[in-house]
């Protein structure tokens, strides 16, 4: 048949429906076989779906539409391919043909001046700056957060874009105010209304789930980080020339929850029902903050992984995180959760349970605090830590016990290297 129908695939178990974030192709576009036409939500990540045939593309769905796993989301008329070439049609849709594959430059091209990942399209929004003005790296041409990133840095070094210029002096000819936000007059009285994306409808339904369907209860501690620090300023440089990549905090409370948890199973385990369902492992989720929402990917055997191990796995996880490339695999499970509010200044919170995991970490801020030492009074670098459990299965004694066992390995590392 010349023209064919595109559907939602199946995408797991778990999701029943998506929603139509964009496309990345216009209608009536000529698009070459696995060419990403477009861009859908599910309730874990942002996900492309591609051309099964080369043809002229027949959008069906709409922008924002919630749509059914196996609806059809375009069409593709397979017998436009043989006339492309003769077609009065722009010169970045008609280049292709079907027999032939594109140029390298032209390839990019097309991408760079129109496909961007969701991650680098906020960073060119919020920096002024359009597709057109970035060559893209990844797979295709495409822009990446680290090209975006570098397009901004490149923008900021030369002084007619970085420094606004006076009332009097005359505008540069790249139009670059529609994408500055125009600030709010005074005593505006304006408002808009912007639909919850799927990630964010999802996220919200989670919390709210956790909220009324736990026993949720949280306790705290403090620890001295000092150990850390030390250990970490004495053999940073040996640790990157070694592995490529820096030793962080993440990492070293990531072994000592690891290490904690195979020794209290319960903080490790979830409820099925009526039964209890306990891991010989530990599978640590880390929250990675993206422009579309929290995430919450595992990192898998932490307690059999080495810090470097685990410093490389996060930092692809963060990165596939932010440019929305997490797999519906590497989204699923965890056996238990680190999130670290520190990073945005947090200095104490309480974190609310990832479900159906039956605990929850918060790390803080490091903040310089007078503490008393050996009866003496001196300033350390301290860091608040919270707990929170699920009292079903976790019990005020264990949850405690638990957070005192991770506060002693952090303020003396040498124990968890030692496995003592």
């Amino acid at each position: 048949m010349p023209v064919i129908e595109l559907h939602i695939p199946n995408l797991g178990e778990s999701i029943t429906n998506v929603t139509f974030a964009k496309w990345l192709k216009p209608n009536g576009a000529w698009v070459a076989m696995d060419e990403p036409l477009c861009e859908i939500e599910t309730e874990k990540a942002n996900q492309e779906l591609s051309a099964d045939k080369a043809g002229k593309l027949i959008h069906v769905a709409r922008e924002g539409e919630d749509l059914e796993v196996g609806a059809v989301f375009a069409r593709i008329d397979t017998d436009a391919a043989q006339d492309t070439p003769s077609a009065a049609a722009p010169s970045a849709i008609a280049a292709p043909v079907a027999q032939t594959p594109a140029p390298a430059a032209a390839s990019e091209q097309t991408y760079a001046s129109g496909h961007p990942s969701p991650a680098a399209a906020k960073i060119l929004a919020e920096g002024g700056l359009t597709p057109a003005d970035v060559a893209g790296t990844g797979r295709g041409g495409r822009i990446t957060k680290e090209d975006a990133q570098k397009a901004l840095e490149k923008k900021a070094q030369t002084p007619e874009a970085s420094t606004p210029a006076p009332a009097t002096a005359p505008k540069p000819e790249k139009s670059e105010a529609p994408a500055v936000p125009t600030p709010a007059a005074p005593f505006t009285r304006e408002e808009r209304r912007q639909r919850m994306s799927r990630m964010r409808r999802t996220i919200a339904r989670r919390l709210v789930s956790a909220k009324n369907n736990t026993a949720m209860l949280t306790t705290f501690n403090e620890v001295d980080m000092s150990a850390v620090i030390a250990l970490r300023e004495k053999y940073q440089e040996a640790f990157v020339k070694k592995y490529g990549i820096k030793l962080g905090f993440m990492s070293i409370f990531a072994k000592a929850c690891a290490k904690v948890l195979l020794e209290m199973p319960d903080v490790n385990a979830f409820i099925d029902g009526d039964d209890i369902v306990y891991h010989d492992y530990a599978d640590i989720s880390i929250a990675i903050s993206t422009p579309n929402g929290l995430v919450v990917p595992p990192i898998r055997n932490v307690e059999s992984l080495g810090f470097h191990e685990i410093e490389l796995q996060l930092k692809d996880l963060a990165t596939k995180a932010r440019e929305g490339r997490l797999s519906l695999e590497e989204m699923s499970g965890g056996t238990f959760t680190i999130t670290n509010g520190g990073i945005f200044g947090s200095l104490m919170s309480t974190p609310i349970l990832n479900e159906p995991q039956s605990a929850i970490l918060g790390m803080h801020a490091i903040k310089d605090r007078p503490v008393a030492v050996n009866g003496q009074v001196e300033i350390r670098p301290m860091m608040y830590l919270a707990l929170s459990y699920d009292h079903r299965i976790v019990d005020g004694s264990t949850s405690v016990t638990f957070l005192v066992k991770v506060k002693e390995l952090i303020e003396d590392p040498v124990r968890l290297l030692m496995d003592l």
